[in-house]
């Protein structure tokens, strides 16, 4: 597809996959964790799975229990063909806007799984609807398609989501040592009754969310 002269990946969803999402050694799955917190870094991973993974560890990362996504992510770090998490800090988040950061992210997270494996992925499939802009050689790389929900469709973006989710969450309980007093190992930054307090009480922490308005009880 093309618009405005631009290259547009194709957006789709559960039903255009019948058969389940699609799986290979030459696919590419890409997914972000973080966007709804008033604290801390946005976290992406690019994950290609080889053949033969064990399919039944993944899930959609947002649904399954600690326990399952910490094994799973166990599987996905010692298993994947290659794997990468990279981020954007809570700066570029208030410089960007968190969708854009979202997607640099994202971006950052592809660019260093294609160092490691020395070459592009045939596809890359990403979560949302969202086009994050992968660019090679100068050029928007096709090849890119957008899933809704595609983080408990396609295999590869669900390990994606895993790895994000549980990078975040270990970072975020590092922050609770660093930043006492905010609960960040409980909720991770999100907006919780109780992390709202904390910000109110000791005001904003050295990873906040500036541009983030702190709703009031």
């Amino acid at each position: 597809m093309k618009k405005d002269g631009r290259y547009s990946p194709p957006v789709l969803r559960a039903a255009d996959f019948p058969a389940g999402g699609p799986c290979g050694a030459d696919v590419a799955g890409l997914d972000e964790a973080g966007r709804g917190p008033l604290a801390g870094p946005v976290y992406a991973a690019c994950v290609v799975l080889p053949e033969g993974f064990p399919l039944g560890l993944l899930g959609d990362s947002k649904a399954l229990s600690e326990k399952r996504r910490y094994e799973a992510f166990q599987a996905i770090v010692h298993c994947s063909s290659v794997w990468a998490i990279d981020w954007a800090t809570p700066a570029e988040i208030d410089e960007l806007n968190i969708l854009e950061a979202s997607l640099l992210a994202m971006r950052r997270s592809y660019m260093s799984c294609v160092a490691i494996l020395g070459r592009r992925p045939a596809s890359v499939f990403v979560d949302g609807n969202r086009d994050p802009g992968l660019v090679h050689g100068g050029r928007r790389r096709r090849g890119v398609t957008l899933v809704i929900k595609g983080d408990s469709i396609v295999p590869a973006v669900m390990a994606a989501s895993i790895l994000a989710k549980v990078a975040r969450d270990r970072m975020m309980e590092r922050w609770d040592w660093l930043c006492p007093g905010y609960g960040y190992s409980r909720h991770k930054g999100y907006p919780t009754k109780a992390h709202r307090a904390a910000i109110r009480l000791l005001g904003p922490s050295a990873i906040q969310r500036m541009t983030f308005r702190v709703k009031e009880d």
